[in-house]
């Protein structure tokens, strides 16, 4: 066939009726404007931008748009979808000529190529910000327009051509060009760039010019939008180097929390009105309403597109067979072509995804919006008697942000759901009702009779996840608890009783858990079955209706509509569900936005003086504070004490004068009259230094929590810890005062917290310091230094006005101004003088309490305890930090090898940590898992399968016998999608089961060192989170990523076996595809991780202000906590939003590869049909596999990725799993120990030596010493000596590589551990109870009579204190024994060592933290009630041991003394002698 303009007909180029009346050469006229576009626009794009290209990637400062940027994108893709049609329908003509006629397809291909040409022209510009250089797109348009016009004017002087569709094509391109054209006019109005004298010049907008703006979304032209082009560097990149914060910038402006929170209070205070209170919702949809109503748009376009799908394979399977074609097509016809339905599917698949993912990422960006929006302004103005009086706790202000607020998000996130649903069901069962008659609304019936039952499902599994909350907070208590007491229980034998009581309550966290498994594969049950059933329903009913099967086109299209119909239903739950959810929500954020705020402080801006006049403060009750109308003038430097009993008011008096109270009457006036003489340094100073009672830090450095956002001054921080005697708290931290403290860092003990926050108010340079009961924490020597160095020289030198709340009596000398308190008011005021001559009953009360606190000054030195605590703590966690480096060496070295193993390494999926976590939950549900999965999948298959045989009626046989084998297939299905969907969620619970019970084992049964190098919260992570996980979410994403992995798999199987060709377009869209996954679960995973660790310094600084509202806002110091706030919520939502934004970046790739599949399958299709390969039933088949493919593309690679991230969890839990236990065992049998064992009590200790593990120097060298049964024996040094390890030595807790311990004659190396230390009795230096009774806490064996618990109650002299209780022995006992004093739980140690009747008895420096009386109580007991018993007494002060028979004299790790006490007193150079001496 020869290649002709205008075909090969002799009067092909006539022109004897006028040039224009030949269509041939309008047809040319048209090519004329595309040609010129082409001819001058190639050369701009290739050479003058060769240049630029790469500067365009770089800077993009110069990203500017021009007026109708959005407009002329939009345009233009319309042009180009119109373009397509044109194409298509001239092919489709020329095909019906006897010649080619290149001039009904040549100019719309030509048009394609300059409409493509123009936008990249036009991009290339922007970016450049060159507008001369649009005015050749002008002229374009402009001749476009003229010659289309032409073709127009043509077409309607024919009076038959309004029935073809070329006429509708042509028009809708001249209205195409024409608006194009006035977009172009109208940015030579805007910008003036030609025609006028002086063009306007455009900078680009702020955020362009801050390279640190790294989230571009809303800069980029549209389609980089739409496919988030401009994301591409981020995620390659990602494989070579890791994303950090810095990498993901800053966020544009108009993202910002602070511009949200501006526009959301705006809307909110619009509506204040006094008639009725502002609503939540209101204000948010008139600050987020467009966007949310863009969103919806998308959503309700994509839905109806969806439909395109069902529609195409229905056309293309009906209208398999070409039918007789004309010159000129009408629309219909155009309709009923195969290949052109083909292209449509794909254009129609390739739109939906965009917008559908466009919808997503627009409701993300508002939720985020949003949520940064809401709270925290409000925590700053917050009333504080809304706090004290419980309308509102710390935990429920911390749910608001943690909570609430993203309840919120997620029903914004869902909320187009809500509206596009109804319409997506309609439309659906109007299709179906087409397609199938009557028979369809039988199939629609069951779908939409199962909602409810879904509905209850989904509500079944809300509450059942609370109950396994409930059970699974308990279990991480109980295991918290061990893990504390993990030493106690050891040398008590206990640990197998406390592990059992934890397995009890994981084994009712088990039994919700496997309810909430059974509800989960309940709904991923329903899901697969309800469109088998649907379908098996309708095709049932239209056989007996019509007494045949449908044919293919209409059961694929009913096929598919199903599957679509399933969706909507299937969410309608979870929305419904998150709508309940968000109105809970929008209810309690109303009442804490209209809860009490304080009042406006203006009035706070004054000197020095503070008077205060009558009645103020209701706290609960109506008190009036001072009801004489008193004012102190307190005068620069003057320091008030405020003193009496407690809850007397002492402390709401210094509140109420910061205006942390509502005043009922009177008032506070700060006077503004200063010195006469003000020096430059006395700069107003009008905000407080206030010491609150309870200490608050900032999860910050020590010097931060100091300096508080002061600058930093060299000399004043020195003389402040100095004032504090912080100095020798600070050497003890690893990195000093660079150390991080707070909730997050080293937890220090109250006294050490509390001198960091009189720290903080000394160091601030404000005139007027308050100090709340300062002394409370600390003992009498740091009271004293506090005293003198700080308040009396540091603040007094400083002429600073102090008032100060103090229990403290001996202090009052120092005061210039006293004022008593009691029930509220003032008793008394004046000076200490002034009270003694008017009051003396009052002054003679005083002076009995300070002779009281005089004599308690014999007291222990609270502070070298903590200081102690606080060391031992550092001394175990740096041996861990020491092994942990050298791993890290290590492995740094492994990974320096060679770059390319790193980055396959980030790559890598755990397969090795799959197969541990499959493998726990047993071999034989593994096996089922994936033999009923295959099976599942063959009989889904096999039902289509059969439905197209039928449908084609390639078999011969009945319809009845048809439809009865598709009736067993089906029912086949249902049932195996039960077993399916079961078998995946209880692999899940049996492999969680396993992995807990072994995790439990193996801590519970290490070795004590374990303990002292892990911390805490690591080994409490893998019981609380790590645990969940592996309860919760690996089943989940299992199930989703096996059963979207097999549908793809058997989808391209399924089209691979009826259209082999396919394959070969199979093959680079595998490539593609593997490429796409492998870049995303990199990115994806650091991304994730970024939005982890950026959520919980957000978290942290809101609980934290909550918690410091008062200190903070007397400081004054509001904006600064405000300005923290706003930037931590912005780095979260950077992270947030690149993790949505990276989402999408996959999903519109998957979807596309989907679409470009759905149309391989079709093309294959359509050629293999040419050579007479298969009926049109099986076609059918492969579009509504290709057609599944599309939709669960994206799911197989978030599964992956959900799930490598998940395993991490099993990947720690297993690490645990590989610690080596103790040896429980022994070389003796328990049943050779006698009964009695041991009976005197006579201990030989033989050249021993000890340490804590291999790798580390012993802690005792050749230790050799005898003890008589019955002696008591005292054992002293100074910390670090080796004491505690011998101690530990008798209960084998320690590695004793040389020598040995004889207890009555039985080598005790070689018992088992469980007999030696049931034996013995010890009390440890911190007392530790659990929670439970006191019953349980004496002998949680139940080995002992209720008379043995008392008696050993009297002899701790604890039975009249405990009689009194409610319960008697089955009192409660809260954790850690908080209801009781601590001496009173080192005396409950006392009678639990007593009820274990053993003849030896170690007190391991037991009075260390208790009192003088509880310490005599103590000794008077051991003397009387062990007097028969071996006591072997570490004594923490030496006086205690002066009673003993026997001392030993210790230092690092060797015995220096061995002797009474009386022959050691008299060596006066000894070192027992100099321990006396330094202890009286």
């Amino acid at each position: 066939m020869a290649l002709s303009f205008c075909g090969n007909k002799s009067n092909a180029y006539s022109v004897t009726k006028g040039v224009l009346n030949n269509p041939c050469f309008v047809d040319a006229l048209n090519l004329v404007p595309h040609v010129f576009l082409l001819f001058i626009t190639f050369p701009i794009l290739f050479i003058g931008w060769g240049s630029q290209s790469s500067k365009v990637q770089i800077h993009h400062n110069t990203w500017l748009h021009f007026p109708g940027h959005n407009m002329r994108w939009i345009l233009t893709f319309l042009l180009l979808l119109v373009h397509v049609c044109e194409f298509s329908e001239g092919i489709v003509c020329n095909m019906v000529m006897g010649t080619n006629h290149l001039h009904l397809f040549m100019p719309a291909f030509m048009g394609f190529v300059a409409a493509t040409t123009s936008v990249i022209y036009y991009h290339n510009i922007e970016t450049s910000n060159f507008p001369k250089l649009l005015l050749v797109l002008f002229i374009y348009w402009v001749l476009a327009f003229i010659t289309k016009s032409i073709k127009l004017w043509k077409f309607a002087e024919d009076k038959d051509a309004s029935q073809y569709l070329r006429l509708y094509i042509t028009a809708l391109l001249v209205i195409l060009y024409g608006l194009l054209m006035a977009v172009e006019i109208n940015v030579i109005r805007v910008r003036k760039y030609v025609f006028f004298a002086n063009p306007q010049k455009v900078k680009p907008p702020e955020d362009l010019q801050d390279l640190g703006v790294r989230f571009l979304q809303p800069f980029v032209n549209l389609l980089s939008k739409a496919t988030y082009w401009w994301m591409n560097p981020l995620i390659v990149g990602a494989h070579k180097r890791p994303i950090e914060l810095k990498k993901i910038g800053k966020l544009p402006i108009a993202m910002r929390a602070l511009t949200n929170y501006l526009r959301l209070k705006d809307a909110y205070e619009d509506q204040r009105d006094p008639d009725r209170s502002p609503s939540i919702w209101r204000s948010m949809y008139r600050a987020f309403g467009r966007p949310i109503l863009l969103s919806s748009t998308f959503r309700y376009l994509a839905d109806l597109l969806g439909f395109a799908g069902p529609l195409c394979i229905s056309g293309i399977v009906e209208h398999w067979l070409p039918a007789e074609l004309n010159y000129h097509m009408s629309y219909r016809e155009l309709l009923e072509n195969s290949s052109i339905l083909a292209v449509l599917l794909f254009l129609a698949l390739i739109l939906q995804r965009t917008f559908l993912q466009a919808s997503y990422y627009v409701t993300i960006e508002t939720g985020i919006n949003m949520r940064g929006a809401m709270i925290y302004n409000k925590i700053l103005r917050l009333s504080t008697s809304n706090m004290s009086m419980g309308e509102m706790t710390l935990g429920q202000i911390n749910n608001l942000v943690a909570i609430e607020t993203n309840q919120l998000m997620w029903f914004l996130f869902l909320c187009p759901n809500l509206w596009a649903m109804p319409v997506q069901i309609v439309m659906g069962i109007i299709l179906l009702r087409h397609f199938m008659g009557p028979s369809a609304l039988v199939g629609a019936s069951v779908i939409v009779l199962l909602a409810p039952v879904q509905y209850l499902i989904a509500t079944k599994l809300a509450d059942t996840q609370k109950i396994t909350l409930e059970h699974s907070t308990d279990r991480v208590k109980k295991t918290t608890e061990i893990l504390k007491g993990i030493k106690l229980l050891k040398l008590y034998a206990w640990e197998n009783i406390f592990c059992d009581s934890v397995e009890e309550t994981r084994g009712k966290e088990l039994t919700s858990l496997r309810t909430f498994a059974f509800y989960t594969s309940m709904s991923i049950f329903m899901n697969a079955a309800i469109p088998i059933a649907a379908v098996l329903a309708t095709f049932v009913t239209y056989h007996i209706l019509n007494e045949k099967g449908p044919s293919p086109s209409q059961a694929f299209a009913a096929l598919s509509l199903f599957h679509i119909l399933v969706t909507p239903l299937f969410l309608l739950s979870t929305v419904v569900r998150f709508a309940v959810k968000a109105l809970v929500s929008v209810q309690k954020l109303g009442e804490f936005l209209q809860s009490d705020e304080i009042g406006d402080d203006s009035w706070r801006n004054g000197d020095i003086s503070v008077s205060f006049e009558a009645g103020k403060k209701p706290m609960g009750m109506v008190s009036s504070l001072p009801s004489p109308p008193f004012s102190f003038h307190s005068i620069s430097g003057q320091l008030t004490m405020i003193v009496g009993q407690v809850g007397c008011g002492k402390s709401s008096l210094l509140l109420a004068m910061l205006g942390e109270m509502q005043a009922i009457e009177g008032g506070v006036y700060w006077s503004n009259w200063s010195e006469a003489e003000e020096s430059d340094e006395d700069i107003r100073r009008n905000s407080v230094a206030y010491a609150a009672q309870k200490s608050w830090l900032l999860n910050a450095t020590v010097e931060e929590n100091i300096t508080f956002g002061s600058p930093f001054n060299k000399q004043r921080y020195k003389a402040v810890i100095d004032a504090c005697s912080l100095q020798p708290d600070i050497d003890l931290l690893p990195f000093g005062d660079q150390t991080e403290i707070g909730e997050r860092g080293i937890n220090l003990s109250g006294g050490q917290r509390q001198r960091i926050c009189v720290a903080r108010a000394l160091y601030q340079n404000t005139n007027i310091v308050f100090l709340d009961d300062p002394f409370s924490a600390l003992d009498i020597h740091l009271s004293d230094h506090l005293m003198q160095e700080g308040i009396l020289k540091f603040l007094q030198d400083d002429k600073r006005t102090v008032v100060l709340v103090t229990h403290k009596l001996q202090y009052l000398i120092h005061a210039d101004w006293i004022i008593a308190m009691k029930d509220g008011t003032v008793l008394r005021e004046g000076t200490l003088k002034d009270i003694q001559t008017h009051d003396v009953e009052l002054y003679d009360h005083w002076k009995t309490l300070m002779n009281r606190q005089d004599q308690e000054l014999e007291k222990v030195s609270q502070t070298t305890l903590e200081r102690k605590t606080l060391r031992r703590a550092f001394y175990s966690r740096e041996a861990k930090n020491q092994i942990d480096d050298e791993d890290e060496e290590e492995a740094e070295e492994e990974d320096d090898d060679n770059f390319s193993t790193t980055t396959n390494r980030r790559s890598k999926i755990p397969w090795k940590v799959c197969w541990c976590y499959l493998s726990s939950g047993g071999f034989f549900m593994v096996f089922l898992m994936i033999f009923s999965k295959l099976l599942k999948h063959s009989v889904i298959v096999a039902i289509d399968y059969w439905l197209a045989n039928w449908t084609s009626k390639i078999s011969n046989r009945q319809d009845s016998y048809s439809l009865l084998v598709f009736i067993i297939l089906c029912a086949a299905g249902i049932t195996l999608c039960l077993i399916t969907s079961l078998t995946v969620e209880f692999l899940g619970l049996s492999a969680a089961t396993n992995l807990h019970h072994n995790l439990l084992n193996k801590i519970i049964h290490a070795p004590i060192r374990f303990f002292d190098i892990t911390p805490l919260g690591q080994i409490l992570n893998r019981f609380s989170a790590d645990t969940n996980i592996i309860d919760q979410h690996i089943p989940s994403t299992l199930e989703s990523l096996t059963r979207s992995t097999l549908l793809c798999l058997s989808g391209i199987g399924v089209i691979a076996s009826i259209t082999p060709i396919f394959l070969v377009a199979l093959v680079p869209l595998a490539v593609a595809f593997y490429f796409i996954q492998k870049y995303f679960r990199v990115a994806s995973k650091y991304v994730h991780n970024l939005d982890d660790s950026t959520q919980l310094p957000l978290l942290c600084h809101f609980s934290e202000t909550a918690e410091g509202l008062t200190t903070i806002r007397a400081f004054r110091h509001e904006a600064r906590f405000k300005q923290r706030m706003l930037e931590l919520t912005d780095t979260n939502n950077t992270a947030y939003l690149f993790l949505s934004a990276a989402n999408r970046w996959l999903e519109v790739r998957t979807d596309y590869l989907g679409a470009v599949i759905v149309l391989a399958a079709a093309a294959a299709s359509i050629w293999s049909f040419h050579y007479g390969l298969h009926p049109g039933g099986l076609v059918g088949l492969g579009l509504t596999y290709a057609l599944t493919v599309t939709n669960y593309l994206n799911w197989v690679v978030r599964n992956l990725a959900d799930l490598e991230v998940q395993m991490a969890a099993v990947k720690k839990v297993n690490s645990f799993l590989s610690t080596e236990s103790e040896n429980y065992e022994g070389s003796m049998d328990a049943s050779q120990v006698p009964e009695n064992w041991p009976q005197d009590g006579e201990i030989k200790i033989q050249g021993l030596c000890v340490r804590y593990d291999p790798m580390l120097k012993p802690v005792l060298k050749h230790v050799n010493a005898y003890i008589k049964p019955g002696q008591k024996v005292g054992i002293c040094g100074r910390t670090g000596s080796g004491k505690s390890s011998l101690s530990l030595a008798f209960f084998n807790m320690v590695d004793v590589f040389e020598g040995k311990i004889i207890i009555d004659g039985i080598d005790i190396c070689k018992l088992p551990l469980q007999t030696l230390r049931s034996r013995l009795s010890i009390i440890l230096q911190d007392p530790v109870l659990f929670s439970g009774s006191i019953r349980f806490n004496l002998d949680p064996e139940k080995m002992c009579t209720d008379d043995r618990l008392w008696e050993a109650l009297e002899i701790a002299q604890l039975k009249n204190m405990v009689k009194a209780l409610p319960g008697g022995l089955d009192a409660v006992v809260t954790e850690g024994g908080e209801n009781f004093s601590v001496g009173q739980r080192q005396l409950f140690c006392l009678a639990r060592a007593f009820v274990r009747k053993s003849s030896i008895f170690i007190m391991d420096e037991a009075t260390a933290s208790i009192d003088m009386a509880t310490e005599n109580i103590l000794q008077k007991v051991v003397m009387t009630a062990f007097a028969d018993r071996t006591v072997v007494t570490i004594a923490h002060r030496v006086h205690t041991i002066l009673t003993a028979d026997l001392v030993i004299v210790m230092k690092r790790g060797n015995i220096m003394e061995y002797d009474k006490p009386e022959t050691l007193l008299e060596q006066e150079d000894g070192m027992f002698a100099s321990f006396v001496k330094a202890d009286m």
